[in-house]
């Protein structure tokens, strides 16, 4: 198992090859593992974080939380090897807003919440179709829910495939292929809600019993009623897992497929970023650094190319 000096260097070599600088993390890691090395450890706990980072005595608490989060990001990281290593919690000594980090389903739970909008109560039978309709198209594109009930009947071309992503959150159109599986899954629901509908009030493509596009609170709130029960949150929990973490899970499980494959994962990322709408490819890089396990896998394929290889 690779000691404390020798990880930190794997850990900012390969953030470093994904663009980021890393000059003040950098030096302060060297610092910590200095300090390590004096207490004679050999991984991170959260008592030696805490007592490296408030230090020097008397400097200010946002030095102390700025210091400790640069320990917390490593730790994240070597955790995925080494299972003694401590992270701490994101509690200790706040400073600042932080991007919290997504929670990424797994298959069972997105199954899960299809078969509960599968089951729910219906005047019409539609509203079940829809809402298990829509969860599922979330989590097979990565989709924005914004952009999911934005769309238009005429945006949804079930012919070849292809959904059209208009005015996102950037202001941006955007091309996005479907899988024939979810295809055959939207024919079935378009011809059952116009089976339904005798009447559409909206050119929307997801539609409520009564003919109206769907809104982004009563999504929300079928959702968190449906993840509560399946036990995603406890019964009056208001925070838990999002409606958004399905498009970092459906990012996440296809980076984390991509490397698993042996697929060269930088030269396929800007088409991720471009099929997700991001403005910036930094914004899917983030994945790799937010999940410890993607990290991990990045830093392993640095191994494999020739001079990759951390000394």
């Amino acid at each position: 198992m690779n000691d404390l000096r020798t990880a930190i260097q794997e850990y900012l070599t390969v953030r470093r090859k994904l663009g980021f600088k890393l000059e003040q993390p950098g030096r302060l890691l060297h610092q910590f593992v200095f300090f390590a090395e004096q207490e004679g450890a050999s991984f991170i706990t959260t008592d030696l974080a805490l007592r490296w980072a408030t230090q020097p005595k008397g400097s200010q608490h946002i030095w102390h939380a700025i210091r400790l989060g640069v320990i917390r990001r490593f730790a994240e990281y070597r955790s995925a090897v080494d299972p003694r290593t401590e992270i701490p919690p994101q509690e200790l000594l706040p400073a600042h807003y932080q991007r919290k980090p997504p929670y990424i389903y797994n298959n069972y739970e997105i199954t899960s919440l299809i078969k509960a909008a599968q089951k729910l109560p219906s005047t019409l039978g539609l509203r079940a179709s829809t809402y298990s309709t829509l969860f599922g198209l979330l989590a097979v594109t990565g989709m924005r829910m914004s952009e999911s009930i934005a769309l238009n009947r005429n945006d949804v071309n079930l012919t070849e495939g292809i959904l059209t992503i208009r005015q996102t959150k950037f202001s941006k159109s955007r091309l996005v292929p479907i899988h024939p599986s979810t295809r055959k899954v939207l024919q079935h629901y378009a011809i059952l809600r116009d089976q339904t509908c005798a009447l559409l009030k909206t050119p929307g493509f997801f539609v409520s019993e009564h003919g109206i596009r769907l809104t982004q609170w009563s999504v929300r709130w079928n959702f968190v009623r449906l993840s509560r029960q399946i036990g995603l949150r406890n019964p009056h929990d208001s925070h838990g897992p999002r409606l958004h973490d399905l498009r970092h899970s459906f990012a996440v499980h296809t980076l984390l497929d991509w490397y698993r494959s042996g697929m060269d994962v930088e030269r396929h990322i800007p088409k991720l970023a471009t099929y997700l709408g991001h403005k910036h490819v930094n914004d899917t890089y983030w994945y790799i650094s937010a999940v410890p396990e993607l990290l991990y896998l990045a830093t392993k394929r640095l191994d494999t190319i020739p001079g990759g290889t951390v000394s």
